[in-house]
C-alpha cells in the first residue's frame, strides 16, 4: 500500500490525477525524459510501461494499492500468452525502472524492486544455417534485386543486425588504415563508433547496387526503399527482415526458427566452425562481453553431439 508521504491517487488509471494536477501520462513522460538512454530506448520504456498500466486498468486495480504481487501476476500472464522470456524480461525492465524513478519522486513505492525476469535458456532459439544453405542464400538470384542480394550478402558476411543495416549511410563505407570498413551505429549506442570489415566479396554486391542508383550522395541511406510510398527513403527493419525471410523460404527454410537473426547467428557459428575463437567472433559481432558470444557455442556443441552420438556406441556394443 502506498505510504502517506506518497502521492494519493484515485481508484484506477483512467481516473488518476494528483494533488499537483499531474496525470499518470505526464508522470510517464517525465520518467522517460529523465532516463539517460537513447531516444529509441526512451520510446521502448514508454511503450512498455504504458502497456503495464493498460493491463492494470483492465484488471481494475487501484494504482495506489498495487503491490509486488500484481507485478508478479503481470509477468506470469505475459508468459502465459506465449511471449518469449526475452520479451517479458524487457517489459519488466521498463516497469522496474519506472517504479525506481517513481519512488525517488515520492509518487509510488517501488513495488517492482528486485523482481526478476524469467530465466532464459542459454542458447538461441533461431537456427544457424548450414554452410550449404548459406551458400544457397548467397547464390540465390531468381530475379532478386541487386539491393536485396547486397543486403543478404552483407548480413551473412558481417553479422550485422537489421537495425544496423537500416542505419547505414553511403558515407559509412570508408577505410581504416587502408582496410575497407563499414561504420556501424550499433545497438544501444549513440554514435557510429563500431565497424565491420568489408572484404571484396562483402563489398562487391554493394558497389554493384550503388552503381545502379543515380547520383548517390554521401548522406543518403546505404540501402533505400523502392516502394511507391517511400521511394528513395530509408528502409525499415521490417523490410530487411522480410528480405531475409523471403530468401530463407526460397532455399527451403520456412519455419519460425529461421529469421533475419538466423543470418547473424550463422555468421557467428560459421566463424567458430572454421576455427575462429570466441574473442574473434566477439569482435565481429561487437558484443561488449564475451559471455554473450559464449552462448553461440551451444550450437557447435549440439552439432558435435549429433555428428558423434554416444548412442551409436550402444548399437556397436549390441551388434
Amino acid at each position: 500500500m502506498a505510504s502517506t508521504s506518497l502521492r494519493k491517487t484515485s481508484s484506477t488509471s483512467k481516473e488518476v490525477a494528483t494533488s499537483k494536477g499531474w496525470s499518470l501520462e505526464q508522470d510517464l513522460l517525465r520518467f522517460v525524459a529523465s532516463q539517460d538512454v537513447t531516444s529509441s530506448s526512451r520510446k521502448t520504456y514508454l511503450r512498455s510501461v504504458r502497456q503495464f498500466f493498460r493491463w492494470v486498468d483492465g484488471k481494475g486495480y487501484p494504482l495506489a494499492s498495487l503491490t509486488r504481487a500484481e507485478v508478479l501476476q503481470y509477468r506470469e500472464e505475459l508468459l502465459a500468452k506465449g511471449m518469449s522470456s526475452l520479451s517479458v524480461g524487457g517489459y519488466l525492465t521498463s516497469v522496474r525502472r519506472f517504479y525506481a524513478w517513481a519512488e525517488g519522486e515520492k509518487i509510488y513505492p517501488n513495488i517492482a524492486r528486485d523482481i526478476k525476469g524469467p530465466k532464459r535458456k542459454q542458447q538461441f532459439r533461431k537456427q544457424a544455417l548450414t554452410a550449404a544453405k548459406a551458400k544457397e542464400v548467397l547464390s540465390y538470384q531468381d530475379g532478386q534485386a541487386l539491393r536485396d542480394h547486397a543486403i543478404l550478402n552483407l548480413l551473412l558476411r558481417t553479422g550485422l543486425r537489421t537495425i544496423e543495416v537500416v542505419r547505414a549511410n553511403v558515407e559509412d563505407v570508408t577505410s581504416k588504415s587502408g582496410t575497407r570498413v563499414l561504420l556501424v551505429h550499433g545497438k544501444g549506442r549513440s554514435e557510429k563508433d563500431q565497424f565491420v570489415i568489408l572484404t571484396d566479396t562483402a563489398y562487391r554486391p554493394i558497389a554493384d547496387y550503388l552503381a545502379s542508383r543515380s547520383k548517390v550522395k554521401a548522406g543518403e541511406p546505404l540501402f533505400t526503399s523502392a516502394s511507391n510510398n517511400s521511394k528513395g527513403g530509408r528502409l525499415t527493419t521490417r523490410t530487411v527482415s522480410g528480405i531475409a525471410k523471403k530468401s530463407l523460404r526460397s532455399v527451403g527454410l520456412d519455419s519460425r526458427e529461421y529469421t533475419a537473426h538466423s543470418l547473424r547467428h550463422t555468421t557467428a557459428v560459421t566463424i567458430m566452425r572454421n576455427g575462429g575463437s570466441i574473442e574473434e567472433t566477439q569482435h565481429v559481432l561487437r558484443h561488449s562481453s564475451p559471455a554473450t558470444t559464449q552462448i553461440y557455442t551451444a550450437t557447435i556443441k549440439e552439432e558435435l553431439r549429433l555428428r558423434n552420438s554416444t548412442e551409436s556406441l550402444l548399437d556397436r556394443a549390441y551388434a
